[in-house]
């Protein structure tokens, strides 16, 4: 993000809302985004496995969720979870150790000798593709919703910065700040302009698309993430820690 992108960083505090989803109604919104996103679109779930239409695993139960809903059509736009670790001595193992343990570099994780119950891992990451498809490519499913002005339309590329930036004020509430999350290519270099770098804890896997592991501390992001992004930062948090003080 640019100094220039400070105005987009207002922009879509005006455009979108983002709560901590933890009634069953906000839950099932973001279920649905992932069923859509990572089921319908990109095929990376069997539709067969979801009949209700909503994506969920073994891990969501102790999840901490993120909800991001566009405030003028009231769709859900995009979605984000923490994981934490659970378990005797916070002993099971998270998602990305679960399923993508052969792309992972244990000897750079045995290095970082982090104590267990303060690891997590950000993921289900997802924006609903209404919002990466809106330059009239075609109607949504709630009708034609794109009678935005172009400044709006471009804090849409905003959704999946936002979900990180959500999520890592989660990191900070819970106490989970060694962060670890798989990743698309683009988001770290995405958050990489932003002063948030990530350190690579592996090689790439196929694993819902190309992805690798990557390791943060909170602090780091948060001491060397850009002004303009500190500033959304911080409404973001604003956002969810009264629903998550009220959830303890």
């Amino acid at each position: 993000m640019t100094i220039a992108n400070h105005t987009l960083a207002e922009h879509f505090k005006n455009y979108f809302s983002v709560e901590l989803a933890v009634t069953p109604e906000q839950k099932r919104k973001v279920f649905g985004i992932r069923y859509r996103v990572y089921c319908e679109e990109f095929e990376y779930e069997s539709r067969e496995h979801f009949p209700g239409k909503q994506e969920f695993d073994e891990f969501d139960d102790h999840s901490l969720h993120c909800l991001i809903t566009h405030k003028k059509s009231e769709m859900p736009a995009g979605c984000v979870r923490l994981v934490p670790t659970i378990g005797i001595n916070s002993g099971d193992l998270l998602p990305f150790e679960k399923y993508c343990a052969e792309s992972l570099d244990s000897e750079f994780i045995k290095k970082l000798n982090l104590e267990r119950k303060t690891v997590c891992e950000i993921s289900r990451l997802a924006v609903d593709g209404n919002f990466r498809r809106y330059s009239g490519e075609a109607l949504t499913r709630f009708g034609d919703v794109w009678s935005c002005t172009d400044q709006e339309k471009k804090t849409f590329s905003l959704i999946s910065v936002a979900g990180f930036l959500a999520s890592t004020a989660l990191t900070e509430l819970s106490g989970r700040t060694n962060v670890f999350a798989m990743m698309e290519p683009f988001l770290p270099r995405l958050l990489k302009r932003s002063g948030i770098i990530f350190q690579r804890a592996g090689k790439d896997i196929d694993y819902h698309g190309i992805r690798a592991p990557y390791f943060i501390k909170t602090q780091s992001a948060l001491d060397n993430m850009t002004p303009d992004l500190k500033t959304l930062y911080i409404w973001l948090k604003e956002q969810v820690e009264v629903a998550y003080r009220e959830s303890l």
